[in-house]
């Protein structure tokens, strides 16, 4: 397949805002693919050249790329900037010069994988020069292409391809592709879930089919998808809902009798999952970005404490302040998250990293294995906790004492607890009430936060006119449907630099229709990507007949028949929690729709 061709596809895709759409592009995209090219098609969609986990990163900013397009086109690069300027996108520019004006160079079909591998030759570009051999690189690809070509191989670099497709959507495409239609897409998920790799899920479904796809597996160095918790409103719901029968008969409760459930409290930090491979340890993010130059602390508490060849561990790291012997909040740990000065942060904001589950150990697999016996792994797996401290939890066999332990942990000012049943195995990407967080709860108010996601914004009056911003269209991630919806409008929790800022961000992720996965009936002045991941705190939740999240559309004869969603009362901003979730991570319309319910009202 040629570049061009590939083109053709990302226009058709962001063009598109119906998500049965993009299925059918991307299905036709990969009956078109190669074998040997569907790995790169893959990552090119989600504008990389290896997957998110792996840390290669093209490593050009915009002044790097109008320098290319300003070689390439012959216009000096103040020119590429001030048409950047009008139009919030280099992409764009790139067209309308390769539309109207002549190249330096002369144009040939470059194939997708060559051009795959030019991108990734400006991945590992580095050193003296690399500044100038970058952008030449970047200006001899776009020499070769037509007006389309440029305007998404030059996004490509920026990271901003436009294209509004998730993961499970290319898992629907994948399928649909090669498997004539959706009904094995979970089992593509499953692999998916369990590598983080859309282009090794791919490569391995077109080498050997669906068989080889169930033989892909745990292996350290890569991550695996974090599982996710449900929500409950008190510990009596929770020994309903979890409470596992006991597996022997007892002289005195016969058979079949309940048993307790697994508890740990909930630490409000950085979710780390710790790989060790001999003296090689690397760490990944719950949203599978590599932080492992990031934490060289965790790094000595590893290969100090693990005496396993190979591991790899669910952990929570927060910042410690060694001189009062306190955990500080999440605002003090997001300090962390840096690229310079690590060594200074680490001195001045040492972590200590709770490991509260075993994924893998020595070779094995523990997905499958049951919690109880995976914590009983986990206790001989660490010694000490100088730096990682062992957290397998304790069993629980009332409901007062989970009580007892859930407000000892808000005393502590950590966010609550996590339940688990005894019986359950670790679902990778999965969110099901194996797992569940318990907060504070009051009935009849919202104490529990929610994790929204920014999806457009409304122009401001008066003195908000000056951020350009006066309020925030956000919303939920529906994960049946893959799409955003919405449940609120927020105007407060933001200073006037926040307002300046958050302004500034979504500026550069704007686009100039309705993305794709989102399903609105408020238009927002801009939209943007759904990219920003908020936490939000509301007094209440309310049935709303203008937000989509768990509204239920049914087409009349002559009408559609819309029903009530679901809306926030009077929402504020707490945070931004993209550092450490993902759009798809932020709270579920399921979960909300639960919350509702524990407020006391019927659905």
């Amino acid at each position: 397949m040629t570049f061009s061709q590939l083109a053709v596809y990302f226009e058709k895709l962001e063009a598109t805002s119906s998500r049965l759409s993009l299925i059918e592009i991307l299905s036709d995209l990969f009956k078109h693919s190669h074998k040997d090219e569907i790995e790169k098609i893959v990552y090119l969609l989600q504008g990389r050249v290896a997957p998110f986990f792996s840390p290669v990163e093209i490593g050009m900013a915009d002044k790097m790329v109008a320098e290319s397009i300003a070689q390439a086109f012959g216009i000096s690069k103040e020119e590429v900037i001030k048409e950047n300027n009008k139009k919030g996108d280099l992409g764009l520019v790139a067209f309308e010069l390769a539309k109207h004006k002549r190249h330096k160079g002369k144009q040939e079909e470059l194939s997708v994988s060559s051009v795959f591998e030019s991108i990734k030759s400006i991945a590992g570009t580095g050193g003296v020069g690399s500044v100038e051999k970058k952008i030449t690189a970047l200006k001899e690809l776009l020499e070769h292409m037509d007006e389309v070509s440029s305007k998404h191989l030059v996004r490509i670099p920026l990271g901003n391809t436009r294209l509004g497709i998730g993961d499970p959507t290319v898992l629907d495409g994948l399928a649909t592709a090669k498997l004539g239609d959706k009904t094995n897409r979970k089992l593509l998920e499953k692999a998916y879930n369990e590598t983080s790799d859309l282009g090794l899920i791919a490569k391995t479904l077109w080498s050997g089919g669906l068989d080889a796809v169930k033989k892909l597996t745990v292996t350290v160095g890569r991550p695996i998808r974090s599982e996710l918790c449900e929500r409950l409103p008190n510990p009596t719901k929770v020994f309903e809902k979890m409470a596992t029968p006991h597996p022997e008969p007892s002289p005195t409760r016969g058979e079949g009798y309940m048993v307790g459930v697994h508890c740990t409290p909930k630490y409000d930090g950085f979710r780390v999952q710790i790989h060790k491979n001999g003296d090689h340890v690397t760490m990944f993010s719950r949203n599978l970005e590599n932080m492992t130059h990031m934490f060289p602390e965790i790094i000595e508490g590893t290969l100090r404490q693990v005496k396993a060849k190979t591991v790899i561990l669910d952990s929570e790291a927060l910042a410690y302040q060694p001189e009062s012997e306190e955990f500080l909040p999440f605002q003090e740990t997001t300090k962390r998250r840096r690229k310079h000065n690590i060594e200074e942060m680490a001195k001045q904001l040492p972590l200590k990293t709770f490991v509260f589950d075993i994924l893998y150990c020595d070779g094995k697999s523990l997905l499958d294995t049951p919690l109880i016996q995976r914590t009983e792994i986990l206790k001989k797996a660490i010694s000490g906790d100088e730096i990682l401290i062992p957290a397998p939890g304790q069993i629980l066999d009332k409901p007062e004492q989970l009580q007892i332990l859930l407000d000892d942990s808000i005393s502590k000012g950590l966010e609550g607890v996590v339940v688990k049943r005894l019986d359950s195995k670790y679902e990778a990407g999965g969110r099901n009430f194996n797992w569940v967080k318990l907060k504070r709860h009051s009935a009849g108010e919202l104490q529990d936060t929610v994790d929204c996601v920014i999806l457009g914004y409304i122009y401001g009056r008066g003195k908000r006119t000056e951020f350009g911003a006066g309020s925030l269209l956000v919303g939920l991630y529906d994960k049946e449907k893959d799409e955003f919806v919405t449940v609120t409008k927020i105007g407060t929790g933001l200073s006037d630099d926040e307002w300046r800022e958050i302004h500034k961000r979504a500026d550069k992720i704007k686009v100039d229709h309705k993305p794709a996965r989102v399903n609105a009936i408020i238009e927002p002045s801009v939209w943007i990507k759904p990219e920003i991941v908020i936490e939000v705190l509301a007094d209440e939740i309310t049935r709303s007949p203008i937000h989509t999240a768990g509204m239920e559309i049914k087409p009349k004869v002559e009408k559609v028949d819309r029903q009530l969603g679901y809306a926030l009362r009077f929402p504020r901003l707490v945070r931004f929690r993209e550092a450490d979730k993902r759009p798809e991570d932020a709270t579920s319309v399921s979960e909300l729709v639960k919350m509702y319910r524990e407020q006391g009202r019927k659905v």
